[in-house]
Parts: structure tokens; C-alpha cells; sequence
């Protein structure tokens, strides 16, 4: 089996690690691109692969167990094994005696630990003097693969050429396990057997000063014969130093953090302990059973609980959310207020006023509510935009005309005040994706803050589709991400949709539309939060703006209608009661 069959792509065949996408979950990913597949690479055409992400594992060949190894691949035929550890012997004479067993009595670890894992008492080399110590066997199911010796001031050695194993009991069969528990260190692991655990294991080389998560690092390549196929459940219950801290992000990395819980030991101001021996010699079996059953599960992305909303449902019970804002025009707040976070969309007949109307709306609430808005308006440049944002801010005409033109100084003094308040994206030469325009928005969110995003109008942006999705779902999607991004960066969005082809009455007129009649889709109508319909009556002058939708009607807003008229003089909306319609 190559590669290829799993959809996995890597640009070389070079020995070694490499990185690239993962074909099980980055195309459901927000960053596609992201290389998030680890896969290794060995000279004899065998793979193995992980993902970072979803946890998706797998290999084309065996890995060693003493056990039957296991892999997430399925189907997958054996085709390079790698060379087991060599067995090696017990020195002739292992010593076991009173003092021993004293030495791990004063840690709360009783007789029948230490003959369980086969420690005793031997001397060996460190350096050129010859020195006591104690020797831990590294077994595999009754096989020797390795010895660590440890004296009193804490020198360690190792069997020369021995191979990397874990440390853990001879009983424990890896491959027959659903949970295990990870320690760092000996000790923690006879500490957790004393107290009736006997699924632990610890990594043969300590922890990392930091979490460098290089997919190369040989000291965590040993985690490849776990059963990554059927383990469900990994406790973590390192140290909680810096070091400790950092194996358990590494582990946690190439295990995945859906199956990795961590363990927190005592601290308090009297006692801190930092791992699972400090724990039971300071508080004995109950308090690390209770630490090791309280262990904590990483968080699910995007999944809370209850408790985690505490401090919102508080907000909404002292009335300390958002509040509806007012528009600036006072029989306009009547029918709709600004809510923030939410999705807006404004429609009306061609050369009705929509996007002159919908201006005044933003000058107003940069006006009196200090909102900070990211515009996309690709229809007009964006010179010819600013031009009429001015004339609302400083309400004087930008051209000549019947009434005095702004002066330079004023316009200066508006461009000023619309530089702090107004961001435009630009797309260049080509039609932006509603991702384009979004992330850019983002960006501007992240630098300079915004509470509101205007997109005028919906047919600027790019409509083409994967194949197979009909218009309505496009526009489902596109919608669904622009209200997404509202709620998670507390944004109200506006966007400016035409209808489709609208016809006059027999009295020729053209009536106002309804959202249904937006283009493309009834996702309009039932997806938005506000529906605003801008119609203007040419003969009279008078604008008429409809509220069609509002999803929290009596809360922020009602449905009905309100009539303005544009004063030319000051280039504004203004107010007024009307009954002609």
C-alpha cells in the first residue's frame, strides 16, 4: 500500500519526516493549507503518519510491540518491520535487602512493588568510580530490553546500546489496553502501581525544557508502538514543573488532544507536590486516587458547558449585554435600532437610495455611538464614496451648486474625522470571495477595532460555487459566514442585496419589494436578523424606508415604516411625517 491510496501527498520520497495536509479533515478547515500531517518516512519504503488535528494515524508498516502492533490504517499489509530491541540478561548476582526495601518504604512504596518490577541493588560504573545503586528492569511481558541505574545523589546510566522501551509493569499488555496512564519518571510509575493502577507507563527519556513539537525528535518516536488504533483515553500525570508541563503538551500533540486528559497534583500554601510520589508519601493513596479520577479532558473546540456561559447568563440577568442603539433619527428608533452582532441586509429598487441611505445610517452611528466601520463598496470608487460620506458629516454640499460648497479646511477637517472612523477594502483587479472580503475584515477588526461591516452590494462579490451547489445553498453559505463572523467578533454586518427584475402596475408604478424577491434565494428573508427595504417615490421626493424583518421584534425593533426626504442643502436624510402612501 503507497501513500497515494490514503490521499496522503507528500512532494518527495526522501528518508525522513515531512509535513502536509491531512486528507481527513484539513479540507473541513477554516487555514486548508495548514500542514497538519506528520508523516516519517524509513529506508525501507515504510510510512508512518499523524495527524495533529483530527488524530487520524496510521502506517504501511509493523511497528514493534512484543504484542501484536496496532495502527489507525485499516487493510494496512505489513511491508518493513522495524528491527525489535535485543533482550538482555539480569547481572548474575542481583542484590535485594532490608536497606532496599527501607529506601522505598520511606516513598510509601511497599515490598511487593519492588519485586513486581524486579528492582534491586547493584553496583556499576559511573565515570571511573564504581558506586551502589539501585536498578530498574525494563520489561515487556517478562522480557529484559533494558536497565537504568540510579544512585543516592541521583547519577543515572543506562545499558549500553540498549533500545528504547517504556518503563511499566511486566503485566501490562499494551496492545489489550483502551486508557493508559503517562507519568515521567520510575518512581511515578511504582507510585501509581502501589495505589492499584497498573495501565501506566513512563517514556524512557524524561521531559523536554520546552515544547518544541519537532516532528523528528527521536524521544518521542517510542509512542508509535502504542495501540493508537483502540486507545481511547490517555491521562496525562507528569510534573507540574515547566519541563513536566511541556512533555504533557508534547504528548498531547502527537497523540491528540481528543483522547489526552491532564492530572493536577495538590498545591496548596502549606504543600505543593509535582508528581504522583511527592503526592503519596505527602498524602498518602486516597488523595492521588482522587487526583488521577479528577484528571481533566482537554476542551473540545468549539464545545462548552454549561457553567463555561456563567458569566453571560449573569450579564443577561442584571441586563449588562448590548443594548440596542439608536440610528440617530428618532421615528426610525421606533421600528429599528442597531443591535450589535447582527446581520442586516437592505434592498430596494435600483437608484432608490439604498446605499445613500444606508451611509447616513453609519455616519450617524459613528456620530453619536463612536462606531468604527470596515466598508466594502466596489460600485462606486472608493474616492466617489468618500466624496458623499463627507457631505453627510459635514452636511454641505462636496460640488458647487444653489448652496455654498464645503471649504477645502472643512473637507480636510471631514476626511480627518472619516480616517479614524471608516476602513475600505480594496480587492485589486480581481472579484473578491466573500472569504476575502471577510478576512480582511478581520485583519482590520484585529488592528484597529470595528463594530460594524458594510458590503455593498452582494453581486460584487465572486458567485462562483463548488460544483454540484445550487445558488440557494452559495448564498446560505455566504450568509452563514458573514453572521458567524459577526457573533464571534461582535460585529454588525450590513449587506446591500438587489432584487431580481421588478414591473411597474397597471397605474405604472413600481412597487417596494418584499425580501422573497431578493435574488437568488429565500435564505434572505428567513436567514437575516433585519430586513430593510429603502423605496423612493420620485414624484414627491419622499424616501420610504420599510422594516420587513425584525427577528427580536418589541426588543430592538418593530415592523412598519417611516418616510424621509433628502435635503439637499445639508446632503442628508431628514425625517417627516408623511401619508402618502
Amino acid at each position: 500500500m503507497n501513500l497515494s491510496e490514503q490521499g496522503i501527498k507528500i512532494k518527495t520520497n526522501k528518508i525522513g519526516n515531512h509535513k502536509t495536509v491531512c486528507p481527513k479533515c484539513s479540507h473541513t478547515r477554516k487555514k486548508k493549507s495548514d500542514p497538519c500531517l506528520s508523516v516519517k518516512l524509513d529506508p525501507h519504503g515504510g510510512a508512518v503518519w499523524k495527524c495533529h488535528n483530527c488524530g487520524w494515524a496510521g502506517s504501511n508498516k509493523v511497528i514493534y510491540t512484543s504484542e501484536t502492533t496496532n495502527s489507525r490504517a485499516t487493510g494496512t499489509a505489513p511491508t518493513s518491520p522495524v528491527r525489535s530491541p535485543k533482550p538482555i540478561e539480569l547481572p548474575r548476582k542481583p542484590t535485594k535487602d532490608d536497606k532496599l526495601y527501607k529506601w522505598f518504604l520511606a516513598r510509601n512504596i511497599g515490598r511487593m512493588t519492588v519485586d513486581a518490577f524486579g528492582i534491586y541493588k547493584t553496583e556499576m560504573y559511573f565515570g571511573d568510580r564504581m558506586e551502589s545503586c539501585i536498578a530498574f528492569p525494563y520489561f515487556r511481558c517478562d522480557t529484559l530490553f533494558n536497565i537504568k541505574y540510579r544512585t543516592a545523589n541521583k547519577n543515572f546510566r543506562q545499558e549500553k546500546d540498549a533500545r528504547k522501551q517504556f518503563y511499566m509493569s511486566k503485566e501490562l499488555i499494551l496492545s489489550d489496553q483502551k486508557e493508559l496512564i503517562i507519568v515521567e519518571g520510575e518512581m511515578d510509575v511504582l507510585s501509581l502501581y502501589q495505589c492499584g493502577f497498573k495501565n501506566v507507563i513512563s517514556l524512557p527519556d524524561g521531559a523536554p525544557q520546552k515544547a518544541e513539537m519537532r516532528a523528528d525528535d527521536k524521544r518521542f518516536q517510542l509512542l508509535e508502538t502504542l495501540p493508537l488504533n483502540t486507545l481511547e483515553k490517555v491521562i496525562i500525570a507528569v510534573d507540574m514543573d515547566e519541563a513536566g508541563q511541556a512533555l504533557a503538551t508534547e504528548l498531547e500533540h502527537r497523540l491528540g488532544k481528543d483522547i489526552c486528559w491532564r492530572v493536577s497534583w495538590p498545591d496548596s500554601q502549606d504543600v505543593t507536590c509535582k508528581d504522583a510520589n511527592e503526592t503519596l508519601m505527602t498524602h498518602g493513596t486516597s488523595v492521588v486516587l482522587e487526583c488521577i479520577e479528577n484528571a481533566k479532558p482537554n476542551p473540545i473546540a468549539g464545545v462548552f458547558n454549561a457553567n463555561e456561559y456563567m458569566d453571560g447568563v449573569l450579564d443577561l440577568y442584571y441586563g449588562r449585554t448590548a443594548k440596542p442603539l439608536s440610528t440617530g433619527f428618532s421615528q426610525l428608533d421606533e421600528l429599528y435600532k442597531v443591535m450589535p452582532a447582527t446581520f442586516h441586509v437592505v434592498t430596494g429598487v435600483p437608484n432608490h437610495g439604498k446605499s445613500n441611505f444606508l451611509d447616513q445610517i453609519i455616519i450617524n452611528m459613528a456620530e453619536h455611538h463612536d462606531w468604527k466601520f470596515a466598508v466594502f463598496s466596489p460600485e462606486h470608487s472608493t474616492q466617489q464614496h468618500l466624496r458623499r460620506l463627507v457631505e453627510k458629516r459635514n452636511r454641505k454640499p462636496f460640488d458647487d451648486g444653489p448652496t455654498a460648497r464645503m471649504s477645502e479646511a472643512e473637507l480636510r477637517r471631514g476626511m480627518d474625522w472619516l480616517d479614524g472612523s471608516f476602513h475600505f477594502i480594496e480587492s485589486g483587479d480581481h472579484i473578491p470571495t466573500i472569504d476575502y472580503i471577510l478576512d480582511k475584515a478581520k485583519r482590520i477588526n484585529l488592528l484597529h477595532g470595528i463594530n460594524g461591516l458594510v458590503i455593498d452590494p452582494f453581486n460584487k462579490i465572486d458567485a462562483s460555487r463548488e460544483s454540484g451547489k445550487r445558488e440557494d445553498e452559495h448564498i446560505r453559505d455566504l450568509i452563514s459566514k458573514c453572521q458567524q463572523f459577526g457573533k464571534y467578533y461582535n460585529v454588525t454586518v450590513w449587506m446591500v442585496a438587489h432584487p431580481h427584475k421588478m414591473y411597474r402596475t397597471d397605474e405604472g408604478i413600481i412597487p417596494p419589494p418584499d425580501l422573497y424577491q431578493i435574488a437568488g434565494s429565500a435564505h434572505w428573508n428567513n436567514m437575516c436578523d433585519v430586513g430593510i427595504v429603502v423605496h423612493r417615490d420620485f414624484e414627491t421626493n419622499e424616501t420610504r424606508v420599510i422594516m420587513r424583518k425584525i427577528r427580536e421584534q418589541g426588543v430592538y425593533g418593530n415592523i412598519g415604516e417611516c418616510f424621509f426626504t433628502f435635503n439637499t442643502t445639508t446632503r442628508c436624510y431628514e425625517q417627516v411625517v408623511s401619508s402618502g402612501y
